[in-house]
């Protein structure tokens, strides 16, 4: 019997039958999200039309909600008095349909709708379409404030261009924040831990780490190895930003940063210009991370060091929600 086909094409229409599959579905899950997303808007809009005619106030609004949450739910769980509020607040806050993307899902904008900031909102909903953040991701960096924290090394004119474009790397100092949230390690206040569990621990959460970092970053090795003079040195952290095509040192302190910290990161951002840059390579960067920092000493450490270096505070908590927003606010105004 004559073979007809052979077994590597084959194999080549059944990749492509699943490739087509798969885009099929992509596009399909893309179609109903956007449809779901404009009913939603639009059902927010008769809601609000229909207050606005009656002159209905805000306490008799919300038993309208009331009241239509239960006649409506004949047609689904989705119109909890919850989803029903969102609804509206989502019409009142995208009024135009053409501004809403076509890459965010009802639960992003149900996320973004929680932020009543319209400044950290846009920057949010800017972030989660460039970084395609999932929910969970979304989620974290609004806990973690990261609006706030980017805004506060900013003027007024670098807070409102942050807003209406998201995080833009052009520099070193775009990608430094002050301070580094790692509540995601799980170490509580309390327990007395080491450099080296602290590192293991970022290690064990690598995925969300490099979220907190920020756009660019790729991870390159942990306890790098340099030999000077027989003796060896190990920086605890390297990556490589692919923005900024350069790497990145980070040296973790439980403690205050000394001067001698300082001394030693400024010899490993030299070694690594002579040692390990290529042609195309930027300068290094470095960053020491450290749970105390005394800025008056760190300042004068810093003082006249040509290189790339940085002293930033991490924590393991998540900030203080008011007193971030309030710092924004004094800067705004």
């Amino acid at each position: 019997m004559t073979k007809l086909y052979s077994q590597k094409d084959y194999k080549s229409l059944i990749q492509d039958i699943g490739s087509i599959f798969e885009d099929g579905k992509k596009q399909a899950y893309q179609t109903v999200n956007n449809i779901l997303v404009q009913t939603y808007r639009k059902i927010g809009k008769r809601i609000v039309e229909f207050e606005q005619k009656g002159k209905i106030t805000s306490q008799y609004g919300s038993k309208l909600l009331i009241n239509l949450s239960k006649e409506l739910s004949p047609y689904g769980k989705g119109f909890s008095r919850s989803n029903l509020t969102y609804m509206r607040i989502f019409y009142i806050k995208y009024p135009k349909s053409e501004t809403l993307s076509h890459q965010l899902t009802w639960s992003h904008y149900f996320e973004l709708l929680k932020v009543k900031d319209d400044l950290a909102r846009s920057f949010y909903e800017k972030q989660s379409i460039k970084e395609k953040w999932s929910i969970r991701e979304l989620k974290r960096q609004k806990n973690s404030m990261l609006f706030e924290r980017i805004a506060l090394s900013k003027d007024k004119k670098g807070v409102l261009k942050l807003s209406e474009q998201g995080e833009i790397v052009e520099s070193s100092k775009d990608i430094i924040k002050e301070p580094y949230v790692l509540e995601f390690l799980g170490i509580t206040e309390d327990y007395r831990y080491s450099e080296k569990e602290l590192e293991q621990k970022i290690i064990d959460n690598l995925q969300m780490f490099l979220l907190e970092l920020g756009k660019g970053f790729t991870f390159v090795k942990r306890q790098f190895r340099m030999t000077l003079n027989n003796r060896h040195f190990y920086a605890d952290l390297v990556f490589y930003h692919r923005i900024l095509k350069c790497f990145v040192i980070i040296d973790l302190k439980i403690g205050e940063v000394d001067h001698g910290d300082i001394g030693q990161m400024n010899m490993y951002l030299n070694y690594f210009k002579t040692e390990e840059n290529t042609k195309d390579d930027n300068d290094p960067i470095g960053i020491i991370l450290s749970a105390e920092k005394e800025h008056i000493s760190a300042q004068y450490a810093l003082g006249g060091i040509s290189n790339k270096l940085f002293v930033s505070k991490y924590q393991l908590y998540l900030p203080k929600k008011d007193e971030l927003e309030e710092e924004v606010k004094k800067l705004l105004e």
